[in-house]
C-alpha cells in the first residue's frame, strides 16, 4: 500500500481500504514510510513477495509507486486522490467494489515504456519524463540536440521534454507535445517555448539516443527527471535520453482503457 504524501487528502479511505482487503483474506503489505505516516500496522521490509501495490493518491504518488516497483513483477493500481488521476482507474467512491474486484484478479496489465537518463555522471530511469530546461528562470538556454548520432542543429528555447506515451499527456501535452497511445515503444521529444517558427515535436523509435548538449555560455541546463531534480550541467556536457530496457506495470480495470480515460480527463 503507498498513499499520498499527506495522509488528510485520504480520509478514511485507508480504514475502507484494509475492510476491503480483510473481507477479500488479502494481507495487506506497509512499506516503512507508510507505517511512520499513519501510525498503523507493522512495517513490511521485503515487499517483493506482493502480488500488486494499491495506490491511495493522484498521479505524482502513482509515479513514485511505479518507479519503486520498476524492474519487479510487481503491477500498481490507483484509486484516485488527486486532482487529475489519469494513471488511476478506480475512483473514490468506487473503493471498496473496484478493490474487491481487484482483490478477486478481474484487472489487466499494461506494459509502460520507461526512459533512461545519463547526464553528468548521474543516472536515472524516468516513467513520465524526462526534463532540460534553464537554470534561471526567465532566460532562454541553446539546446543542441541529435538523434541516432545525427546532428539536428542548436535551438534556443526554455527547455526540452523527453516523454513516455505514459508521461505524454501530462508536461508534454501541456506544450503542444503529440499524445503517444499506452502500448507504443516510444518517446515524444518537444520543445519549451522555442524561439522558432519551424521547431516541431517528434516522435522517436527505440534505438534512437537523444543526445542534449548546452551551448549557452552563461547558463546552466537542469535535468528534471519525473519532476525531481537530477544534475546541473553547463556548457558542452552532453545529456543521453533512451527509452529505457524496463516496463514499469499499470494494473487497471478491464473498462478503463487509455481512450476512456483521455475521454473523461481531457476531452470534457
Amino acid at each position: 500500500m503507498i498513499t499520498h504524501g499527506k495522509p488528510p487528502t485520504i480520509g478514511p479511505a485507508l480504514d475502507r481500504l484494509e475492510k476491503v482487503a480483510s473481507e477479500a483474506g488479502v494481507e495487506l503489505l506497509l512499506p516503512d514510510e507508510e507505517v511512520e505516516k499513519h501510525g498503523v500496522g507493522e512495517p513490511e521490509p521485503d515487499l517483493t513477495g506482493a502480488d500488486i501495490a494499491v495506490v491511495l493518491g493522484g498521479d505524482g504518488t502513482m509515479l513514485r509507486a511505479l518507479a519503486r516497483f520498476l524492474g519487479t513483477e510487481i503491477p500498481v493500481v490507483g484509486v484516485n486522490f488527486g486532482r487529475v488521476g489519469f494513471l488511476a482507474s478506480i475512483q473514490p467512491n468506487e473503493l471498496e467494489s473496484g478493490l474487491a474486484r481487484v482483490f478477486s484478479g478481474d484487472y489487466r496489465i499494461v506494459q509502460l515504456s520507461t526512459l533512461e537518463v545519463d547526464a553528468d555522471g548521474a543516472h536515472a530511469a524516468a516513467v513520465n519524463d524526462v526534463v532540460v530546461l534553464s537554470s534561471i528562470r526567465g532566460r532562454m538556454v541553446e539546446l543542441a540536440w541529435a538523434l541516432g548520432g545525427e546532428d539536428l542543429g542548436v535551438q534556443p528555447c526554455d527547455g526540452m521534454i523527453s516523454a513516455t506515451p505514459s508521461g505524454s499527456t501530462a508536461y508534454n501535452l501541456s506544450n503542444g507535445g503529440p499524445v503517444l497511445v499506452r502500448g507504443l515503444d516510444a518517446m515524444a521529444v518537444t520543445f519549451i517555448a522555442p524561439h522558432s517558427l519551424h521547431a516541431r515535436p517528434m516522435v522517436v523509435p527505440r534505438g534512437l539516443d537523444l543526445e542534449i548538449r548546452n551551448r549557452t555560455p552563461d547558463v546552466s541546463a537542469s535535468v528534471l527527471v519525473d519532476g525531481h531534480a537530477l544534475a546541473e550541467v553547463t556548457t558542452g556536457a552532453p545529456i543521453t535520453i533512451r527509452l529505457g530496457e524496463q516496463s514499469s506495470l499499470l494494473a487497471t480495470l478491464p473498462e478503463a482503457t487509455f481512450f476512456r480515460r483521455y475521454r473523461e480527463t481531457f476531452a470534457s
